[in-house]
C-alpha cells in the first residue's frame, strides 16, 4: 500500500477519517449506536464502503489524513484482511501521512492470538477494546458477548503486540460498589495499559435498559453513585501518571487519542459507513442509518447523507461543547478572532455564575473546567451556548 511513500506538498491541516462498520454479534443493553446483530448484507456493506470513498476521494482537500478510525458496531466482526483492503483503498484516494494512528475498536471475544498476530502484521496501529468491566456480573446485565475471563486473556496476548492500546471501562453501573470500581481501575492498571476511555452507564431511549429498568430486573443508574466513580477514577488515575487530557479520557504522555484529539480541536474529519457524521468547520454532515438504504443509495452513485450549513453561533456551541472537555479549554482569543467581541462578552457573561460556582476558572486567555466541574462540564457548555444572536 502507499502510507510510506504518499507525496505531502501542499500539506494542509490534517484530518481524520472514521469508517462506521454497523455490525455487532449481539446487542449490548445499553448502545443506542447504528448496528445489526444480521451478518446478510456485510458483504454489500464492504462494498458499499469501497463506494463511498471513491465519491468522496476530493471532500478533504489536499488535507494529510493523520488518522484513522474503525468504529461501530464491532468492526472485529470483519477479517483482517477486510479491514486492510479498506485502509489500501483510503490510501488509494487521500493524501495519508508517513505515520498515520490506525484504531480499530474491537471486543475481547474476537482478540484470539491469530487475530491479534494478523493485525499486528496489518497497517492497524492501536487497538481500543471493549473490556467495560472485570466482573462477569456486570457484563451479563450489559448484555456483552464477551466474559472476564477473555478480557483478562486478550490484553495478555494484545500486550505482546501493540505499544498503543486502550480500553473502554463503564462505571455508575447499578449495584457496582466502591470496592468493585476500585478494583476495576486496578485490573486495568495492573495490565500497564496506556490508555482509558471511562464513560458513565447512560439510559437511552431506544435501548433494551429503559425497559430492564421499568420491569425491575435492572435497578434505575444512581447519578450520586456515578459521580462518586467518576471522582475515584480521576484521582486514582492522576496519581498514577495518567492525564486528564479530556472528560472522559486518560492518557500516559504520548498516548493521547490523535484520532479523538482531533475532533476535540475541531478538525476535519470524514464519516464513511452507515450513520457515520463528518465535519469540515463549515458544515457537518451524517449519512442514512439504515444498511438497506446507504447500500442502495451508493449503487446508485449517490452519496447517502444529509448536509448542514454552519452559521456563525452553531460554530461558536461546536467549539464551547468540545473546548470545555477538553485539558485546552475554551480560548478567548480564539472566540474573538473566529465570532468577534459579542460572543466573546456573551460568554464571559454566562461564565460568571459557573466560575462563582468553583466549576470554570480563566487561566490567562482560557477557560478552563475545574475538576469539581468535570463531571457536569456537558450541563455547563450547554448555559454558554447562544442561541439568539443574529447570523454570522
Amino acid at each position: 500500500m502507499k502510507l510510506t511513500d504518499t507525496s505531502i506538498k501542499d500539506r494542509q491541516e490534517g484530518a481524520g477519517i472514521y469508517i462506521h462498520i454497523p455490525f455487532c454479534k449481539q446487542a449490548c443493553h445499553y448502545c443506542d449506536f447504528h448496528f445489526s446483530t444480521s451478518m446478510k448484507k456485510k458483504d454489500e456493506i464492504i462494498n458499499a464502503l469501497y463506494k463511498e470513498i471513491t465519491l468522496r476521494k476530493n471532500e478533504l482537500g489536499n488535507s494529510t489524513i493523520d488518522t484513522i478510525y474503525f468504529g461501530g458496531g464491532t468492526p472485529t466482526v470483519l477479517t483482517v484482511n477486510t479491514l486492510q483492503s479498506i485502509i489500501d483503498c483510503i490510501a488509494e484516494h487521500f493524501n495519508i501521512a508517513t505515520t498515520p494512528e490506525i484504531t480499530i475498536e474491537a471486543n475481547p471475544d474476537d482478540l484470539t492470538k491469530e487475530y491479534i498476530v494478523a493485525l499486528a502484521k496489518s497497517n492497524v496501529n492501536r487497538l481500543s477494546i471493549g473490556v467495560q468491566s472485570f466482573y462477569n456480573d456486570d457484563l451479563i446485565m450489559m448484555n456483552r458477548a464477551h466474559d472476564a475471563k477473555e478480557a483478562k486473556e486478550c490484553l495478555l496476548i494484545a500486550k505482546q503486540y501493540f505499544d498503543n492500546i486502550s480500553i473502554d471501562l463503564i462505571y455508575g453501573i447499578p449495584k457496582m460498589s466502591i470496592a468493585r470500581w476500585q478494583e476495576n481501575i486496578k485490573q486495568a492498571l495492573d495490565f500497564k495499559i496506556p490508555h482509558l476511555s471511562c464513560y458513565a452507564l447512560t439510559v437511552e431511549p431506544n435501548t433494551a435498559l429503559p425497559q430492564l429498568i421499568d420491569k425491575g430486573i435492572v435497578p434505575p443508574v444512581d447519578e450520586e453513585l456515578a459521580e462518586q466513580h467518576y471522582r475515584i477514577l480521576a484521582d486514582t488515575l492522576e496519581s498514577k501518571g495518567f492525564i486528564h487530557y479530556e472528560v472522559s479520557n486518560f492518557g500516559k504522555p504520548g498516548f493521547f487519542s490523535q484520532n479523538n484529539t482531533a475532533y476535540w480541536r475541531g478538525k476535519s474529519y470524514l464519516g464513511i459507513g452507515p450513520s457515520a457524521h463528518s465535519y469540515n468547520g463549515k458544515q457537518r454532515s451524517w449519512n442514512v442509518n439504515n444498511n438497506t438504504q446507504y447500500i442502495k443509495i451508493l449503487e446508485k452513485g449517490q452519496l447517502p447523507n444529509e448536509v448542514e450549513y454552519l452559521n456563525g453561533t452553531d460554530r461558536y456551541n461546536e467549539y464551547i461543547m468540545t473546548g470545555l472537555r477538553t485539558m485546552w479549554g475554551v480560548s478567548l482569543e480564539k472566540v474573538t478572532q473566529n465570532f468577534g467581541e459579542t460572543y466573546k462578552k456573551y460568554l464571559l457573561k454566562q461564565a460568571q455564575k459557573h466560575i462563582e460556582a468553583h466549576l470554570l476558572f480563566l487561566d490567562e486567555e482560557r477557560l478552563l473546567v475545574t475538576k469539581k466541574g468535570k463531571f457536569l462540564s456537558d450541563g455547563i457548555a450547554s448555559d454558554l451556548f447562544l442561541l439568539n444572536l443574529s447570523k454570522k
